[in-house]
Order: structure tokens, then sequence, then C-alpha cells
């Protein structure tokens, strides 16, 4: 009996996990807008006293940062090419 390689499986389980959250991402609306969404949110807050934080104000910047990189990642793709291949690629 022949067992799958275990680093194989995992980059299988983690490529599917990758595919299901970009084809869900397309149906929460406007992910491509979510950085500018941020950042008004986040400019709001900074003008308040709990916006004076260094700690609260990094992890703004993170988020910001990380919407800002699946958006790119995302870019070259429609969300129906996207929701397409993710089908596609997790019924087989």
């Amino acid at each position: 009996m022949k067992t799958e390689n275990p680093a194989t499986e995992t980059t299988e389980k983690l490529t599917a996990s990758l595919l299901r959250f970009a084809s869900e991402i397309c149906f929460q609306g406007e992910f491509r807008n979510h950085p500018e969404y941020l950042t008004e949110i986040f400019e709001y807050i900074l003008e308040t006293e709990m916006g004076n934080d260094l700690q609260l104000r990094t992890k703004m910047l993170s988020c910001i940062k990380t919407s800002r990189m699946l958006v790119k990642a995302l870019e070259p793709f429609s969300d129906e090419e996207i929701q397409n291949s993710s089908n596609f690629v997790l019924s087989h």
C-alpha cells in the first residue's frame, strides 16, 4: 500500500483552503475596495484618543497592508474567474 508524502498532502490541503478563501471572499462584496475602507475607518479612529495607541496603529497598518496584498494578488482575475477556478480545483 502506497502512502502519500505528508508534505504533498499538506500542500494540497493548504491550496484547497486558499482556494476556498479566495472563492468566499468574492462573495463578500467589494473586497477590492477594502484597503480604502480600512484606511477611512482607521483615519477616523486616529482622530480619537484611542487612536493614540502605538500598538493599535501598528495593527491598523498591518491590516491595511495585508488587505492591499490580497487585492494585488487577485487583481489580474475577475471574481468569476476566481470562482470558476476554485470550483474546478476543489471538485477534482
